[in-house]
């Protein structure tokens, strides 16, 4: 399809080139050369008979200028491959506005408008090349990304240095990347401190900092030092290759929008022949008929829906936003219910210290202080908020000696000449049961033991998100959604603390994937819905929404099943992508009806006598081209794409 798609390109480029040779080669010849006197005419009998009588005897005579041979060679050449098309789609009933060039072509030929007809050559063929070139402007930041993917890596094996191509990377590999070299794979650092620039990917102009154990995208620019990574993902999987699927993705789907574009071309193309009809029988004057013909000529004015289309998920992309489906793009704005999952989306998937409960005669900041000491040698999943919470309060951490951590035994170790012991509620009653401690609330808890007596329970729960709030609020005023709701997995009092946190009506918690998956259908069936989730219990959710949309890359599955995938897994991207929609909207609407509008009022100047069929077809042609940079202003971001 491809292939076919490229040689009917370059078909059109050739018409294109012998359009504008021969009528540039008419123009010298009938102004410069002044052979336009020059009349031939070329004449002949025809007849047909059968063995005993004669049918049909005729003459026919043919007047051509000198200068009008370039032009006879544009029509024939360029004109019939073109009507030729045209006819094929007729036979489809495929009654788009395009039908009427050829109605042009056919009529100037007719009238011996020769000059117009070519006219009409060169807009139909150089319309479609304008469109071509258009979608590959709307789309040189994806190819400009093509172009600086390495497509060699640095393997390290022992004391060796082997260059691999990237295909042959797996996952696991340990690579070298030299300064100022392009990431080749999305990673881990294992050796090496620097900077990276990340702006190609996410857009933000800053000199991202890597040390041991910092993640790496592929396609970033290294630094001045050397990074050895170990390869997460292959290649295809990679942060890369995933932004580099957005066109791949897009031409498979066919927008609803850009069929709204068919549709109002199936419109047009009646008024504009009724115009041309009543003009001609208004007038008395044939010519005018043509003239109408010519500038209602939209051939290449529609295709500024499909420019903005491509120009958004340009736009989307360097947003890091992968749009998988291009007809969200329409549809986005129209819908009203929101559903979103817990986990990842309106939290940040991690745990943060809610509440620390400090026991008799014990102070919060001096257990804090003993506790986060003492975390700071833990790999534990809570380590890090207890750390976090002693930075925010500016608490010193102390020297520790003798860390040990055993399973299920917990953290030991001793701090400012303190025995400090960090373990579970269970382990906690299972040595001393007549303790008194604070009551079960929701999310995980650790008890704290100094010097082998209760001195306090740490609580934590999901972190909140910092955006969620203002995001929710804002829903309703900015973008009109009727309802929001929270569908989770999770527990009871987990669900109901996010949704009191953020300001959610409509919560269902305890839910099975099956469960979400009947709620989403359900609310569909009654308003189109966007779903937001992360994790691969979300995928037939986000499938049976209208609009589904993926959180981050934690999930394969949640990838393939979702309309749109949020790499940075920010609120701020989701609203990016509301605000990328509803203008693609606007703008591709204003392309398609603007100019149609502009080809109207040229229709009416034209059937009233003030447009000759040459002068109509560059009016067209101005409008076309008006048309499709104002579909290309779709790529271009606008201050802020942003409004909480």
């Amino acid at each position: 399809m491809a292939h076919t798609q490229q040689a009917t390109s370059r078909s059109e480029s050739l018409i294109s080139v012998l359009s504008l040779l021969g009528i540039g080669a008419y123009l010298v010849m009938r102004y410069a050369l002044d052979t336009g006197h020059e009349i031939y005419t070329l004449s002949g009998n025809v007849s047909l008979t059968a063995p005993d009588t004669g049918i049909y005897s005729g003459q026919f005579g043919f007047r051509i200028s000198l200068a009008e041979l370039p032009l006879i060679t544009v029509l024939i050449l360029g004109g019939v491959p073109l009507l030729y098309q045209l006819a094929a789609k007729l036979l489809q009933r495929d009654l788009g506005a395009d039908l009427l060039a050829g109605m042009s072509i056919v009529t100037a030929i007719l009238l011996h408008e020769y000059l117009a007809g070519s006219l009409v050559v060169l807009m139909l063929a150089g319309g479609a090349v304008l469109e071509s070139y258009a979608v590959r402007r709307a789309s040189s930041v994806l190819e400009a990304l093509a172009r600086r993917m390495p497509s060699v890596a640095h393997r390290k094996s022992a004391d060796t240095l082997i260059d691999i191509t990237t295909e042959q990377v797996v996952i696991g590999d340990t690579l070298l990347i030299l300064p100022h070299e392009i990431c080749p794979v999305d990673g881990t650092v294992l050796e090496g401190a620097g900077t990276m620039d990340e702006s190609y990917l996410t857009g933000e102009p800053y000199m991202m900092s890597k040390v041991r154990g910092s993640q790496v995208l592929s396609g970033a620019v290294n630094g001045d030092t050397a990074l050895t990574i170990r390869a997460d993902k292959l290649a295809v999987d990679s942060r890369y290759a995933k932004i580099m699927e957005v066109m791949r993705s897009s031409e498979q789907h066919r927008p609803k929008l850009r069929r709204l574009g068919d549709q109002l071309g199936a419109v047009y193309m009646p008024v504009a022949v009724a115009i041309a009809l009543f003009a001609w029988l208004a007038s008395g004057e044939v010519i005018r008929f043509l003239a109408v013909l010519v500038i209602a000529t939209p051939c290449p004015l529609l295709i500024g829906i499909p420019v903005t289309i491509i120009s958004s998920i340009s736009l989307a992309a360097r947003r890091e936003i992968i749009i998988k489906n291009p007809a969200i793009l329409e549809t986005i704005g129209t819908c009203r219910t929101a559903i979103f999952d817990k986990t990842g989306t309106l939290t940040y998937g991690r745990p943060a210290l809610t509440a620390l409960i400090p026991g008799n005669g014990h102070h919060e900041r001096d257990v804090l202080t003993l506790v986060a000491s003492l975390e700071r040698y833990s790999k534990h999943p809570l380590s890090g908020a207890i750390i976090k919470a002693a930075e925010k309060s500016a608490l010193p951490l102390l020297k520790v000696t003798n860390i040990m951590e055993l399973p299920g035994e917990g953290l030991k170790g001793e701090v400012g000449g303190k025995r400090v012991q960090i373990t579970s509620r269970q382990k906690f009653l299972a040595l001393q049961p007549a303790a008194e401690l604070p009551p079960v609330g929701g999310g995980l808890e650790c008890v704290v033991l100094i010097d082998d007596a209760y001195a306090g329970t740490l609580q934590f729960r999901d972190e909140v998100r910092a955006d969620s709030s203002s995001f929710i609020t804002h829903l309703r005023p900015s973008h009109l959604f009727d309802r929001v709701m929270l569908v989770s997995g999770d527990r009871e009092s987990e669900v109901r603390y996010l949704a009191e946190q953020v300001g959610i009506e409509h919560v269902y918690f305890g839910q099975s994937p099956t469960q979400k998956l009947d709620i989403v259908r359900r609310e569909t069936e009654a308003a189109k819905t966007v779903f937001l989730g992360d994790g691969i219990n979300d995928a037939p959710a986000l499938t049976a929404a209208t609009i589904g949309i993926a959180f981050g890359q934690n999930s394969d599955i949640t990838g393939e099943s979702a309309d749109a995938v949020i790499m940075d897994s920010s609120l701020l991207k989701v609203d990016e992508l509301f605000h990328i929609g509803e203008r693609m909207r606007a703008i591709a609407l204003q392309s398609a009806i603007g100019g149609m509008s502009l080809s109207i009022i040229g229709m009416i100047a034209a059937g009233m006598g003030y447009l000759t069929p040459v002068a109509g077809a560059i009016t067209q042609e101005i409008i076309d081209v008006i048309a499709v940079l104002n579909a290309l202003r779709a790529a271009i971001p606008p201050k802020t794409l942003s409004d909480f």
